[in-house]
């Protein structure tokens, strides 16, 4: 189906507020290659892909070729289409790619968007290659204080607090055969400056803040333009955690 005038409008915003510069990954880029071994050849499956920052970052990165799955037409047309990357409408609970054909999966901040875990994590298993791990970036409830929109926005925590904590991911993916392989806190700079963070911000295209009531919302962006002023040479770090699932 082709997109709305108004999700083509939303793509865009959060691509401008979400995705981060890709000198502000080097981190991420040391932590994968700290897990699993990539080199061109091999394929890594990109699960709610977005707007394909990471498909291309992975890309690049590796040499590898990617499979993007992303459920959004207006976001999955934004994914840089070049000869590595192939964008696919599905989502993690039906896979749209064959059993066993790819080395690693990815899922960058989409676990606490996924209906059913287990269903997810059964097709996981049916589209990687025995012993390919799962690579999982996202906030998690207990583990977000060094994440910037906590830090500024403190309702935000609430938020991730409904998503599914590590021990509630593992045992969903326990189920399908896999097991806890490695936790880590990655940090990544989402902006030069806390001021240029703040001018990216757009409130309808973050889990974490559209779920704020308007005046913590205003609240959160006061704090955070006053840092700026006091901090102009600060860069915008948050930090993530890797979950690693084989």
């Amino acid at each position: 189906m082709e997109a709305t005038a108004p999700d083509r409008r939303f793509a865009e915003d959060y691509r401008l507020a979400r995705e981060i510069p890709r000198d502000g990954l080097t981190a991420w880029r040391a932590a994968v290659a700290a897990e699993v071994e990539l080199a061109p050849g091999a394929t890594v499956l990109d699960v709610g892909a977005g707007t394909g920052s990471f498909a291309s970052a992975f890309a690049d990165w590796f040499g590898v070729r990617v499979l993007a799955v992303e459920p959004a037409a207006a976001m999955r047309a934004l994914i840089p289409r070049n000869g590595l990357i192939e964008a696919l409408d599905g989502r993690a609970e039906a896979l749209p790619v064959p059993d066993g054909c790819a080395d690693a999966a990815w899922l960058g901040s989409v676990v606490h968007h996924i209906g059913d875990l287990p269903a997810a994590a059964r097709e996981l298993r049916r589209a990687l290659k025995p012993g390919a791990p799962v690579l999982i970036r996202n906030s998690f409830p207990g583990r977000c204080a060094r994440d910037l929109r906590v830090r500024f926005f403190p309702g935000a925590e609430r938020i991730v607090d409904g998503y599914p904590t590590v021990e509630q991911t593992c045992a969903a993916f326990a189920g399908a055969g896999f097991s806890r392989v490695a936790l880590h806190a990655v940090p990544q700079e989402s902006a030069p400056s806390l001021a240029a963070f703040a001018d990216r911000i757009r409130r309808d295209t973050d889990a974490k803040l559209r779920g704020l009531a308007d005046d913590e919302f205003e609240r959160g962006m006061r704090r955070l333009r006053t840092a700026a002023e006091q901090e102009p040479d600060r860069p915008a770090v948050s930090w993530m955690d890797l979950l690693v699932l084989a």
